[in-house]
């Protein structure tokens, strides 16, 4: 039932995005890449290697002349500089030189990690992205960007890295846990909601086969969000323009996270931010107030956290200040025209964005 999605740049072709129900295809990718003279380092992290990692190693063992693996803690928390040297340290360990490759085993930590390492070991190596999470099979594995935190500062350091291959075995989604899951379809109602008002609809109708995890619904959904981000990214892949309508609900969720000392995963924080940003939507007359009602089931129906305690306006407010989407002093902050239309606006005030919050503070 395998599917595969090209993703090109300026018009020339970068890597397909492969999608099979297990990582058996895997051994034929490779093997079409003739790496028979290249190492490969398989980075994934503590939750994922226990599930995962033998079995990737055994099937891809053959495409290359030898396979090293690097396991860190799993956790946002562990996505720093600190992570990526320990991998530096074990790659010059192993002698891997610039023609050499890495592989990232995982979710969206393990993939910005993963990503960034190769795009600065050695001035840049090359990568291969194998997301394990919904969040990360249906974002974070596509479009090149990769990232750490730095002092909580969310993604502030990073680079622009195009992975060789990426390869999503939707069954791993499966054996996700319900928490992992729901945060993961925070970024797929956000491409519904930025971009496709019929796919927004068709994940309120298909919801039970989806929590189910029917893996056919499963493929369409993870499908049609790769075409949104894929769309997105090859007309603008370095986020001068249109890219940054993928921020949708990321300014107020990235600081909501960041607040939260990365307790909150990350897609509920994007739920949470776009609930507010559609509140500002509504204030400026684009949306009506029962849209919000809508959104608030439709996540619900996903066990999406739809408030959040402890935290103050003003502080999130003040917190969206160090995000790294400022632009001379403005946030380029996102807003819907209209379900599945989304735009950028640099002219939403602090105070708008305090109202907005109010709809999800409690």
């Amino acid at each position: 039932m395998g599917s595969r999605m090209p993703v090109h740049m300026d018009g020339t072709f970068i890597y397909d995005i492969v999608m099979e129900t297990s990582f058996n295809g895997l051994k034929e990718e490779l093997g079409k890449m003739n790496l028979g003279e290249r190492k490969v380092c398989i980075v994934t992290d503590t939750n994922v290697a226990p599930l995962y990692l033998n079995e990737v190693e055994r099937i891809i063992s053959s495409c290359f002349h030898k396979t090293e693996h690097f396991i860190f803690p799993a956790g946002e928390e562990h996505k720093n500089l600190n992570t990526v040297r320990d991998l530096y340290e074990t790659l010059i360990i192993k002698q891997f030189d610039r023609h050499d490759y890495l592989l990232a085993l995982g979710g969206g930590v393990v993939g910005d990690l993963c990503g960034f390492a190769a795009a600065t070991y050695l001035r840049g190596i090359s990568f291969i992205q194998v997301p394990t999470t919904l969040l990360s099979q249906v974002d974070s594995s596509i479009g090149g960007k990769t990232g750490v935190d730095f002092d909580a500062y969310k993604n502030m350091v990073g680079a622009f890295h195009m992975p060789k291959l990426v390869y999503t075995n939707v069954a791993s989604l499966q054996s996700l846990s319900e928490e992992q899951f729901s945060s993961g379809m925070g970024e797929v109602i956000k491409h519904g909601l930025i971009k496709d008002a019929s796919y927004y609809q068709w994940l309120t109708q298909h919801a039970s086969e989806i929590q189910n995890r029917n893996l056919d619904i499963l493929s369409e959904m993870v499908t049609v969000s790769n075409r949104i981000k894929r769309d997105v990214v090859e007309k603008d892949p370095t986020e001068q323009g249109e890219r940054a309508l993928l921020n949708l609900g990321h300014t107020l969720g990235h600081a909501i996270e960041k607040l939260s000392d990365f307790s909150l995963l990350h897609g509920h924080c994007v739920g949470l931010g776009c609930i507010a940003a559609m509140a500002v939507s509504v204030k400026r007359g684009f949306l009506h107030e029962d849209q919000i009602s809508a959104l608030l089931d439709v996540m619900k129906l996903y066990h999406m956290p739809v408030t959040v305690s402890g935290l103050s306006p003003a502080e999130i407010v003040k917190t969206t200040k160090s995000d790294k989407k400022m632009d001379s002093g403005a946030i380029r902050f996102i807003l819907l025209e209209q379900i599945g239309k989304a735009f950028v606006d640099k002219t939403v005030t602090d105070e708008e964005m305090a109202e907005g919050l109010s709809q999800i503070l409690i």
